[in-house]
């Protein structure tokens, strides 16, 4: 496919001739000062943990907004770039407040938009209403809490229609390929669609004139960047896509690419991008901002460069526009990296709303339309791979250097940024190892040397997993083992992933400690239902139905439910009436991307000998296996990789003889001591002794008494011999 860059022209009435000051834009209408009111949470069954709400009043009438925080948005570790007055390049990882920026949305108003920041002292963004989009900022010098609110008019009026520079009979030639038999999408409504989550890494280089605009305060310039991400990120928002910010860079001394002709300006800032950014920073796409005009364009970039190294870019104007605006621009410049061109006549966002932020004139609106949907899965699904990542698993660094925090191929350690290092007595800036030091991370090292043999370095969680040891001459634990799948645990239940899956459990897990398993009923009446609270699995964006032999391995059903819990977002609690009895569960549909926690866990019992995997009901013989007890001499446990795992008075690898336990994977316990035998044997020693010297005690104070009470009166008859006899 032929990339064709894209030119977008701007109504002149945005700002003057390219000399307008970037931290005093233009406004078309005058602002309504107001005051937000914190709303109390008086609901606090009703509303998650970690809502904001504020009532606002303006354009006559009151608005409640609830906010949350965004969870991500900023690279924890992100690095700025900047160069010296020699040109040298200098990395720095400035902390990042990453814990005020919001989205949300506006009671009464399903389809509305918030992409709030509260960084720096008041409410900073864009708020969508009806179909409206306004801007908040506080009011400067303000001491009443109080803020000034834009309306950004849309209308033709104020937006003259401006045709792109290229000709779109050519750009729509394009991606004829990529519509893949879903033409009618482009008659079609926006409604319905299910959508998966895609990463946008984006990252940004601001140009020398801009730094200047901003007096030299990297601080004030990058907070301006990530206010205009957090729009960006929330305009996404529908669509499914999430745009995360790795990394920024500042010509602070000169521009490195001329800013002056604007396709040879992104040509050439491409080509920078390819050499320079792509060994630095990960990313997906790269914008550079620049503060001037660009003969009325918000900005200059390439259809579907997406996850191709040399088109993977765009220009965005800044000088003299709001930052809403400016945000608005770079969605709509993503947009075109992402495969969308520029919307025709026919293309809808909402019912009557036929200019969208596809729109060639880029209006201040921040719905796409249905053609914008049908381009963008055309392309994403079959041509931007790099997208389909879970921002969980995808690894923030794109190639081996040294200094990015990460041990690589050839390093013996790395401490990261020269600050970090300071602090790291292990390891040096050049990621070696110290002198004297034997290792500068992991589980069995500890002050820049290895742990002794027998070190427990990590333990096990539950009764399915399996202790590991420090073998003394490494700084790695061994890999983590568990009990082997199919071992009995917890009476019931078997060991399977190194999880005890029990159905009483996972019931607790989500309905609270009352809540039990429900009966068999429920399973087979619910689960054979084949639908989004009842199923065996998704094929081809079909629920299936169970069969009666599997319906215990479909969804998780419950009794005894006391509470209804607080799940994320788009799940959904149901109860069916089966026999009398109420079969709780929670549904899970197609495209959510947050863990399935209602689906019946793997390795859950369904019968004797049987258990769950994958949706069927199997015998335990269809479980990966070759060890049992028996082999271990019932001296030990199987582990997952079908080890034995002996007691501790015997040794691997088959319990036969005498040891310390463990197994050929876990490392060496600790050995036992023969002192130890001697320490049994003083206490009983001891205590003999002590039983010994109470017996003679008892018998030596007995003596005394006994010889006393010995002493006896002379007898009768001795006395009576003395005596003469009476009557004689």
């Amino acid at each position: 496919m032929r990339i064709i860059p894209l030119l977008h022209w701007l109504g002149v009435f945005l700002y003057f001739s390219g000399h307008t000051q970037a931290e005093h834009p233009q406004y078309h209408s005058p602002p309504e000062v107001v005051i937000p009111l914190k709303v109390p949470d008086t609901s606090r069954g009703m509303k998650p943990k970690g809502w904001l709400s504020y009532s606002l009043h303006f354009g006559g009438q009151r608005h409640v907004v609830h906010m949350k925080v965004k969870k991500h948005l900023l690279s924890r570790h992100l690095p700025v770039f900047t160069y010296t007055d020699q040109g040298a390049l200098l990395e720095d990882h400035p902390f990042v407040q990453n814990d005020c920026y919001y989205h949300g949305y506006v009671e009464g108003d399903p389809e509305s938009l918030v992409a709030l920041s509260t960084c720096f002292g008041g409410l900073q963004g864009l708020l969508q209403i009806n179909d409206v989009v306004y801007e908040i900022k506080p009011k400067i010098f303000s001491t009443k809490f109080e803020h000034l609110v834009y309306k950004m008019d849309s209308e033709e009026t104020q937006f003259p229609t401006m045709k792109s520079g290229i000709m779109e009979e050519e750009t729509v030639s394009q991606f004829e390929f990529q519509e893949i038999g879903n033409s009618t999408l482009k008659q079609s409504g926006i409604e319905g669609w299910w959508v998966h989550v895609y990463i946008v890494e984006i990252a940004v280089v601001v140009d020398n004139a801009l730094y200047h605009q901003f007096k030299k305060n990297v601080t004030k310039l990058k907070e301006n960047i990530f206010l205009i991400v957090n729009i960006v990120d929330s305009i996404y928002e529908d669509m499914g896509i999430k745009v995360f910010m790795f990394g920024m860079e500042i010509w602070t001394e000169k521009n490195h690419v001329e800013v002056d002709a604007v396709k040879r300006s992104l040509r050439d800032f491409c080509e920078w991008k390819a050499e320079n950014i792509d060994a630095r920073i990960a990313h997906d796409t790269v914008h550079l901002f620049i503060n001037r005009t660009l003969r009325g364009l918000t900005g200059l970039g390439y259809i579907a460069g997406m996850c191709r190294s040399k088109f993977s870019c765009a220009v965005v104007s800044f000088g003299g526009k709001t930052l809403p605006i400016i945000a608005i621009a770079m969605a709509h410049h993503i947009g075109h990296n992402l495969g969308m061109s520029h919307d025709e006549v026919t293309c809808v966002c909402a019912e009557g709303f036929y200019r969208c932020i596809m729109n060639a004139d880029n209006p201040p609106i921040v719905k796409f339309s249905n053609c914008s949907y049908s381009l963008f899965w055309g392309y994403t699904v079959h041509t931007a791979k790099c997208l389909h990542y879970t921002i969980y698993t995808k690894d923030i660094f794109s190639r081996t250097r040294c200094g990015n925090g990460v041990v690589e191929e050839g390093e013996q350690c790395d401490c990261g940024s020269l600050q970090s290092c300071s602090k790291d007595a292990c390891c040096l800036t050049n990621c070696t190892l110290s002198f004297g030091s034997a290792c500068a991370f992991g589980l069995c090292c500890k002050d820049c040397n290895f742990l002794p043999s027998g070190e427990m370095c990590r333990k096990e969680v539950n009764e399915c997993d399996l202790p590991e040891w420090c073998n003394g001459t490494s700084h790695m634990c061994p890999d983590d083992v568990y009990v082997e799948d199919g071992i009995p645990c917890n009476e019931s239940a078997y060991c399977y992933e190194k999880r005890c899956s029990d159905r009483d459990t996972q019931c607790r897990q989500i309905f609270g400690q009352k809540a039990k398993n429900a009966k068999n009923t429920c399973y087979k009446q619910v689960n054979t239902q084949g639908d989004r609270f009842g199923n065996c699995g998704v094929e081809n964006f079909t629920y299936l139905k169970c069969s009666m032999s599997d319906s215990l391995c479909g969804r998780i059903q419950c009794d005894s439910v006391a509470e209804i819990p607080r799940l994320k977002d788009h799940s959904t609690v149901h109860g069916t009436r089966v026999n009398n009895t109420t079969c709780w569960g929670i549904d899970y549909h197609i495209g959510m991307t947050i863990p399935d926690i209602g689906e019946v866990n793997d390795g859950t019992e369904c019968g004797p000998e049987h258990v769950c995997i994958q949706k069927k009901c199997v015998h335990l013989s269809h479980l990966d296996s070759d060890c049992s007890p028996k082999f271990c001499n019932m001296r030990g446990i199987c582990n997952n990789k079908h080890h034995c795992h002996c007691n501790y008075l015997w040794d691997p690898p088959n319990c036969l003889i005498r040891g310390h336990g463990g197994s050929v994977d876990s490392g060496p316990p600790p050995k036992r001591k023969k002192i130890k035998k001697i320490y049994l044997i003083f206490p009983c020693l001891l205590l003999l002794l002590l039983l010994l010297c109470c017996l003679i005690y008892t018998c030596l104070k007995k003596k005394p008494k006994e010889k006393k009470g010995n002493i006896q009166p002379r007898p009768e008859k001795s006395r009576q011999k003395t005596q003469t006899p009476s009557g004689k």
